[in-house]
């Protein structure tokens, strides 16, 4: 195992699958101390985090923080200092969907997808960036969309708010360009994730296609490479964005998307 991440912390929020997962487990992979947060069956959550302790020999610790509260995110950030020491690196993961047209489209839910995909970032930024500053050092990494950059019909709350992840990102690279921080989106196109999963079955159902044919239609509608981003390839991007190389890359939008967003 490699340890250029050793004595780092990280928090990655919405981490107990999907992507948040996969970038976990690339930062534990690369030494550093990790606290999960999502939702999820308890036993599942601690099995999982036992694991990823025991395969790769760092401190993981679980903080299932509601992220619809701004006191939550900042307790968050607040019980990792406080466990692990320093908060050096924050992913900023967690999201929800709806889908509707704009004029049928529930106020709640609305705001639900606001508060968890924008405002979470926002809170748990502001309270994690005074201990960054204090050591010189800090990775902020808010995992954005390709709808961050262009728009799909029926999602207006997950457009508007991951077009507002990335004018945070850049507001704080801005912020934060002479101290060591750092602050970066990453655009990911179609990942197979459950939530993903679920849209190709329903498809498949509703066309009464194959699964396989309804997979192809859905990535080639919007991503030329029709290829699915990996959880892999994400978690190979934020550690990039952690290491040497990533030192004066901030402020960057960066989309990985097979080609979606080239049209």
């Amino acid at each position: 195992m490699s340890t250029t991440l050793k004595g780092r912390v990280a928090v990655i929020t919405g981490s107990t699958s999907g992507i948040g997962l996969g970038i976990a487990r690339a930062l534990a992979g690369e030494g550093a101390a990790v606290m999960l947060n999502g939702f999820g069956d308890p036993a599942e959550i601690e099995k999982l985090r036992a694991g990823l302790a025991a395969e790769f020999g760092v401190q993981v610790f679980y903080n299932g923080a509601d992220l619809s509260k701004a006191q939550a995110c900042e307790e968050l950030v607040t019980d990792a200092e406080q466990r692990l020491g320093a908060v050096d690196i924050l992913v900023n993961n967690a999201g929800i969907q709806h889908v509707s047209p704009v004029e049928s489209f529930p106020a709640d839910r609305w705001d639900a997808v606001i508060a968890i995909n924008l405002s979470s970032a926002f809170h748990t930024i502001r309270t994690a960036l005074p201990g960054m500053k204090k050591r010189g050092f800090g990775r902020l990494i808010n995992i954005a969309s390709t709808h961050g950059l262009v728009a799909s019909a029926n999602k207006a709350a997950y457009v508007a708010a991951k077009h507002g992840i990335v004018g945070l990102t850049k507001v704080v690279a801005l912020e934060t360009a002479e101290t060591g921080i750092t602050c970066n989106a990453i655009c990911p196109g179609w990942v197979l994730t459950p939530l993903v999963q679920k849209q190709i079955d329903a498809r498949a159902a509703a066309g009464g296609i194959p699964t396989a044919q309804a997979e192809r239609e859905l990535l080639i509608e919007k991503q030329p490479s029709a290829r699915f981003t990996t959880v892999e390839q994400l978690g190979a991007l934020a550690l990039f964005l952690c290491g040497p190389g990533g030192a004066n890359l901030t402020g960057a939008a960066l989309p990985v998307d097979g080609a979606w967003t080239a049209q």
